[in-house]
């Protein structure tokens, strides 16, 4: 049995359209087709403002360095985060020059361990970077109660959450900001890309400045006019604003993005049904395993968390034995990479490390079917 972590998502006919697109267009860096895709997204998403940018991890570094200046942040501003998350969840916070400062996970919804989290936050908190892990919203209520009054900024990272709801609203529309990935192997693809969506029209000039240089001309056309009679000495062309990256998509990825968005509703669907029949399967064996069921889940992946380290290697290596390829959890605890040695004990985080030492999972997309999953259960049935 053949069974990827990942499938390529595009299928003939977009990629002859794709073809053809390349052959015909006048320009094929950022261009109009960014900015329909970007109109497009924000629609689906419910939010009113989004920037496409050229990964999911380059729309966090964008939206980190875009709060720094926002809130005038410096060096002693701490950012609250999971112990399990992407890297460049955690490398933007150190770039933009901010202090991390890390919360385990729960075992319900794999997000912050809530109580935790309370005690996590000082007066130097500035932000919590939330991250929807693997499709599971976080529960927000419980986030905005730890906050209170407290001036507080949430921002979410979606990448593996499209779609996604707490309580009937998409993720990413409960903060600032929410950062999206469209990378290969996501809910939908632009092979490579990432979305910053945002309903706060001053935080999103200053998301498409970062995107750009910092470039004025980057901002909506109505603003051109006062920026060239601010500034009268400078070619507006080449006015920069703020500092800023290069971190622009193409026609080509936008191009993409509209063709995928058409079906990224019917794509959650199925990867649900999919979750769905796994998670019964998996709770046929709750003495051994952990299982996640959490409402309003739009599913990257199957996780299998084991409650024995030493189940979790005989199953894993009869499913990759079979053909079934597997993976940690994101990079398990996040804290005993040797990038963070120095920044905190990762032996404070139990959950955390009962994920980076127990845990594993297997692909799920549109190509994942019922038989795929039946033949699943029948290879649990014999190991477990």
């Amino acid at each position: 049995m053949k069974w990827k972590l990942q499938e390529n998502a595009l299928v003939k006919e977009e990629i002859e359209s794709l073809a053809e697109f390349i052959k015909t267009a006048d320009r094929l860096t950022q261009g109009s087709k960014v900015k329909e895709f970007e109109a497009e997204w924000s629609k689906w998403q419910g939010c009113k403002y989004s920037v496409f940018v050229n990964s999911g991890s380059s729309a966090n570094l964008v939206l980190l360095s875009a709060v720094k200046d926002y809130y005038n942040l410096d060096n002693t501003s701490e950012v609250i985060v999971p112990a399990v998350t992407w890297v460049t969840n955690i490398s933007p916070i150190l770039q933009c020059g901010l202090k991390p400062v890390f919360v385990d996970v729960n075992l319900e919804d794999l997000s912050f361990d809530y109580e935790e989290l309370k005690k996590k936050i000082t007066d130097k908190t500035k932000a919590i970077f939330i991250t929807h892990l693997l499709g599971f919203p976080a529960n927000m209520e419980k986030i905005k109660n730890v906050i209170g009054e407290k001036d507080i900024v949430i921002l979410e990272d979606c990448c593996e959450s499209h779609g996604a709801k707490y309580k009937n609203i998409k993720v990413g529309n409960f903060g600032l900001g929410g950062t999206f990935s469209f990378y290969w192997g996501h809910h939908m693809t632009t092979i490579e890309g990432g979305m910053i969506s945002t309903n706060n029209e001053e935080f999103y000039k200053l998301c498409l400045l970062k995107r750009s240089h910092g470039l004025a001309r980057e901002l909506p056309i109505k603003y051109h006019e006062y920026y060239k009679n601010k500034y009268k000495d400078i070619d507006f062309k080449f006015l920069f604003l703020t500092d800023g990256f290069n971190v622009r998509s193409t026609e080509i990825n936008a191009f993409l993005g509209l063709r995928q968005i058409k079906n990224l509703d019917a794509f959650i669907e199925i990867r649900d049904k999919n979750y769905n029949m796994f998670f019964d399967t998996c709770t046929k064996y709750e003495d051994k395993l952990i299982t996640i069921k959490v409402e309003g889940t739009s599913s990257l992946a199957l996780p299998f968390i084991f409650k024995e380290k030493r189940l979790r290697e005989i199953v894993e290596k009869k499913l990759n034995e079979l053909g079934v390829e597997t993976r940690p959890i994101i990079s398990g605890n996040l804290l005993r990479q040797p990038f963070l040695k120095k920044y905190h004990n990762e032996n404070e985080f139990k959950n955390a490390n009962l994920i980076h030492d127990n845990g594993f999972y297997i692909g799920n997309n549109q190509f994942v079917d019922e038989i795929r999953l039946k033949k699943l259960e029948s290879i649990l049935d014999k190991i477990m």
